[in-house]
Order: C-alpha cells, then sequence, then structure tokens
C-alpha cells in the first residue's frame, strides 16, 4: 500500500496542486471520500474504476477522470495502477464540469500532467506557472465524456437489475426474464433504464459486461476467459464488441499501452 501525502492545501498561494507518482497492486480500492476541490485522476498504467452514488466510471489506460469538487467517490484498483492526481481551486474557472465524467488524455495532457507532478504545486504568481494553468484550463474545457460510463437507475426494480448484473455480468437471461424477477414489465424495465440512465438496456448491458472485462484484462486474464466471463458467446463476439468501443482489439489496445 502506497504511502500516503500529507499537505496543508492553501488556496491563497496555490491555485493547482500535485500528488507524486503512487503505485497500486491490483484490488486495491481508496475508500469513499471526497474533497474540497476539484480533482483530475490519470492512470499511466492499469485500469481504475469510480464509483459515485449516482453511477460508476470504468477508466481505462490514456484516459483520465475528472472528480468535481465535493463529490464522494471511490477508486477500485485493477492490474497494477500508476496514479498521478492534480487538485484544482474550485474558484480558478465557474465553467469547468459539475459532474464526474471520463476523458481523452492527449500526448500534450500527459505532459503537461507529468510537469505539474514535476513542480509539485502552481502559484498564479508566478508567470510559468501561470501559463501552465490556463493551459490546463483550455484542455479541461474541451475534455470530452467517454463512453465507459454507467450510471445507475433509482428506480428500486431497475436497481435490482442493475445489481444483478452488475453481480454477474455473464448472466443471459433476456430482458423479458430480468423483469419478471423484478416484478415488472419488459416495456417499464425498458422506459425505466432510458428515462434514469440515458441508455437503453441493451447498450448499458454492454457497458457492464465491457468494463469488467477491462478490470478482467487489466489484472492479466486472457481473452478467451473474459469473453466468457463477461457473458458473450464467442470470442470474435466480444472481440468486434471491444473494437467497436475502444477503437482496437483487446491485444491492440493492451499492446498500445
Amino acid at each position: 500500500m502506497p504511502k500516503k501525502r500529507h499537505w496543508f492545501f492553501d488556496s491563497h498561494k496555490y491555485q493547482v496542486r500535485s500528488n507524486t507518482l503512487l503505485e497500486y497492486t491490483d484490488g486495491h480500492v481508496i475508500k469513499t471520500h471526497s474533497h474540497p476541490w476539484h480533482q483530475l485522476v490519470y492512470a499511466s498504467q492499469g485500469v481504475m474504476t469510480v464509483r459515485t452514488p449516482e453511477g460508476a466510471w470504468v477508466v481505462p489506460i490514456h484516459r483520465g477522470v475528472w472528480v468535481p469538487a465535493g463529490t464522494r467517490h471511490s477508486i477500485e484498483m485493477s492490474g497494477a495502477v500508476s496514479l498521478r492526481t492534480l487538485y484544482l481551486v474550485p474558484r480558478l474557472s465557474r465553467t469547468l464540469p459539475d459532474e464526474p465524467r471520463v476523458i481523452g488524455i492527449s500526448p500534450l495532457l500527459r505532459e503537461l500532467i507529468l510537469r505539474i507532478v514535476e513542480l509539485d504545486s502552481l502559484n498564479l504568481g508566478i508567470p510559468a506557472h501561470a501559463h501552465l494553468v490556463w493551459l490546463l484550463l483550455d484542455h479541461l474545457h474541451v475534455m470530452q465524456s467517454d463512453a465507459v460510463h454507467l450510471p445507475l437507475p433509482r428506480d428500486a426494480r431497475a436497481k435490482r437489475i442493475a445489481a444483478m448484473l452488475q453481480k454477474q455480468p455473464s448472466e443471459t437471461r433476456s430482458i423479458t426474464e430480468l423483469s419478471k424477477l423484478a416484478g415488472a414489465s419488459k416495456r417499464t424495465v425498458e422506459r425505466l433504464f432510458k428515462v434514469e440512465t440515458g441508455l437503453g438496456f441493451g447498450k448499458w448491458r454492454q457497458q457492464v459486461r465491457l468494463g469488467h472485462a477491462l478490470r478482467l484484462l487489466a489484472a492479466g486474464d486472457p481473452v478467451t476467459t473474459v469473453a466468457m466471463e463477461v457473458g458473450y458467446d464467442s470470442i470474435s463476439a466480444f472481440i468486434s464488441a471491444f473494437r467497436m468501443t475502444f477503437g482496437k482489439t483487446p491485444g491492440q489496445y493492451f499492446r498500445a499501452a
């Protein structure tokens, strides 16, 4: 378990702070907590799962997660994870996102994060630091959400189905069968998922499977095993779904990382 760094966050002197490189082992969980400042978390190795009361974000390699100030969240590591974190004073910008999201980390943003980690903190009163702060904000203002997001429904019936599928991603029962178990009609469940999560049931179910697949692959499980573990009938079907979401096959994706 990595050593925790404690420091007094002087928001009058420093507008951006960072943690030095932290290394976590597979399965490590940072328990639910919150911060009074915005947080940008980037893993240069491994896969993170960030959970909030509203949903979960699976953060693959080459992605980061934006966690707004005050958001209660936990982070679970899959595979060996190298973590870098930036903290931003909320008053830096009123237009930064007010909800968590997974973002792509461009080569330039990656180098910017690494440079800030080297400096430890940024003070707007120092011209060279101010330039880095505004460059960082420019990147954050245009950041795009990633596809691996699992918003949670609020209705008790839909929540029962969601809990079943999260616990057992390989579940193959149809939406009709699952709806009966939850005490609702198929049409009602489809409507609840669409209205409360913004995703159709089939898309939501695929997110569960691909998110779990990322965690298993990061931990070193072979593709054949992962495909079966997340409920795909064949390896080719799993690889096809993975490629459509991430632009690469599982092997290409992790080799590139």
